[in-house]
């Protein structure tokens, strides 16, 4: 039949919903800051973790002045706190973006970023910020898969 236009039915959706893991102290820590964040987000295969200040876990302050080693030493246990909430390790891990406040930091944080990813490490981004809201040098934040 001319000029009767015919409908194709709508391909069916399917929506994938993210799910917001609570990881302590990690979250306890954030909610004292009213961060409108979760440390970590899942949805399906894929993990998210965001960058997160190192702070340390017990006392809740901020590595202020620590050398850059160990606040990369706290960024990345932070990270692997969150994997694990969401079911993942590094060995799952696809991309990192470090943040760091300084190039001269680049050999420091690459000798303790390598100890955590040792063989076949992600992608990586190291991008330089020129300052954050509180006195810190980094922030590592990743992007994961799991089965």
């Amino acid at each position: 039949m001319l000029g009767l236009a015919t409908r194709r039915p709508e391909p069916k959706v399917s929506v994938m919903k993210r799910q917001a893991l609570r990881v302590e102290p990690i979250s306890t820590w954030m909610d004292r800051f009213k961060a409108p964040a979760s440390p970590v987000t899942r949805a399906g295969n894929m993990v998210f973790v965001s960058g997160l200040p190192p702070f340390n876990p017990e006392t809740g302050e901020v590595l202020s002045g620590a050398p850059i080693e160990q606040q990369t030493e706290r960024a990345m246990e932070q990270m692997k706190l969150c994997l694990a909430a969401a079911g993942a390790s590094f060995d799952n891990v696809m991309k990192c973006n470090v943040y760091c406040t300084s190039p001269r930091h680049f050999p420091g944080v690459n000798a303790v970023y390598a100890r955590y990813f040792p063989e076949n490490p992600p992608a990586r981004i190291f991008v330089c910020v020129p300052e954050w809201f509180g006195p810190f040098d980094i922030e590592i934040d990743c992007i994961a898969m799991v089965a």
